[in-house]
């Protein structure tokens, strides 16, 4: 009789507290769609992402980091630290000593490049007793201080990512995951719209029936997890990594072309990346410095220049010794050497430009109904999934207090981790 007592006392003094009694834990799925502009809405109509607004939360749009592109950004996204503060700072994984590059699928596969001292949320979930999977998100293939996701997938070269038939087996496969596996955290990535806005533009009509696949899969992923019976305990975060805008092209523009700028030698590189759209950097020689930046600053109207000490701390890109001596940028719709790239879109430009503001949806139990919301950095996404999963964040550059507005306070923590 008196434990019956005890336990009447605690059902009160939960309800009182408006604390849920016997919840569900909270899971989290989160999704990219790369290269999806904030608004890539407007010139299509997108019935399921217009319902998923509806029944949860949407941003105006999302603020990625410097440099706009697409590792670095997701592993933002993974860790909620800024680029110079995760070390990935770019797609490409090189080497000055030996000139040698690899290319965004091959440096997948280079664990060192992701394995440098920052904890993507796969491991920091698995390591306080949850179970994280992951398919095709940047940085799935490698290991963090010898651990993995507990469930991964890595894309084939030369995969298909516009194939809509594998976007919906993707889909069938993480709810089984969630399902079967009890998983509580999964990442999965879409390489789409990105594709389509490099090779067409973001103004194509091919751009937006790209859109309207996409509209159609969030439809999809959604009537998968109320098939799998996860719509209870699933909390679906949708987002991008970077926006896209149009490419100047055919004498349109002075175009920015480094061996044509007077007193500028790659002769007196000892490394540089500047095959790469909008943005670069280059390692002068010893001595060579002054004399490289001296040539290049002021030499292009659209063209940035910074020492890498000098560079504005906005942007967060300096304090990591990956990061080359100097860093150049462009101007939207300019591209550094753009006689060597073919693309109509492009990225990698400064994260306050508009046109690299990514899109953002959320919806599930831990999320308010109907709810629009202002821009947000993208590094706060991640103490967000970390307080809905109830886990303790590592260290990150994000605040709760950026997000928490979104959510239902009585249903959407398993803890009270406030990283604020």
């Amino acid at each position: 009789m008196k434990s019956e007592l005890v336990y009447l006392c605690l059902l009160w003094a939960l309800s009182i507290l408006g604390a849920p009694v016997n919840k569900q834990r909270q899971k989290v799925l989160l999704i990219s769609f790369d290269g999806f502009r904030w608004d890539y809405d407007r010139d299509v109509d997108t019935p399921n992402l217009d319902k998923m607004a509806k029944d949860g939360v949407k941003a105006l749009y999302v603020t990625p980091p410097y440099l706009t592109i697409t590792s670095p950004t997701h592993f933002t996204l993974l860790t909620g630290r800024y680029i110079e503060n995760h070390g990935v700072i770019h797609n490409m994984w090189f080497n000055t000593t030996t000139t040698e590059k690899k290319p965004y699928y091959q440096t997948q596969f280079v664990n060192e490049w992701w394995d440098n001292g920052t904890l993507p949320i796969w491991i920091t979930a698995q390591r306080q007793g949850l179970k994280a999977g992951s398919l095709h998100f940047p940085g799935t293939a490698s290991s963090y201080q010898g651990q993995v996701a507990m469930v991964r997938e890595v894309e084939p070269l030369l995969y298909n990512y516009k194939n809509e038939t594998a976007w919906r087996e993707n889909t069938d496969k993480v709810m089984g995951w969630f399902r079967d596996q009890d998983l509580d955290f999964v990442t999965l990535y879409f390489g789409e719209p990105d594709g389509t806005g490099h090779r067409y533009g973001p103004d194509s009509p091919e751009r937006r029936e790209m859109v309207k696949q996409v509209d159609r899969t969030v439809g999809y992923i959604r009537q998968s997890a109320k098939q799998h019976g996860l719509t209870n305990s699933l909390n679906i975060i949708i987002t991008a990594d970077h926006g896209m805008t149009s490419v100047y092209r055919n004498g349109q523009v002075e175009e920015i072309t480094l061996s044509k700028i007077p007193g500028f030698s790659f002769r007196d590189l000892s490394f540089h990346l500047v095959d790469f759209g909008p943005s670069g950097m280059l390692l002068p020689k010893p001595g060579k410095l002054e004399k490289v930046y001296n040539a290049l600053k002021g030499s292009h109207p659209h063209l940035h220049v910074y020492k890498k000490e000098e560079m504005p701390e906005r942007l967060h890109f300096a304090k990591n010794d990956r990061i080359l001596p100097i860093i150049l940028w462009s101007d939207p719709g300019y591209v550094i050497n753009g006689v060597l790239q073919f693309h109509k879109g492009e990225h990698g430009f400064d994260n306050q430009e508009m046109d690299m503001k990514p899109f953002f949806r959320a919806v599930g139990p831990a999320f308010q109904k109907n709810l629009k919301v202002g821009p947000f950095e993208t590094v706060n996404i991640y103490p967000l999934m970390c307080h809905i999963l109830g886990i303790q964040p590592e260290v990150n550059d994000g605040h709760l207090n950026a997000t928490k507005h979104m959510l239902v306070t009585s249903t959407t923590t398993q803890g009270e981790f406030i990283s604020d």
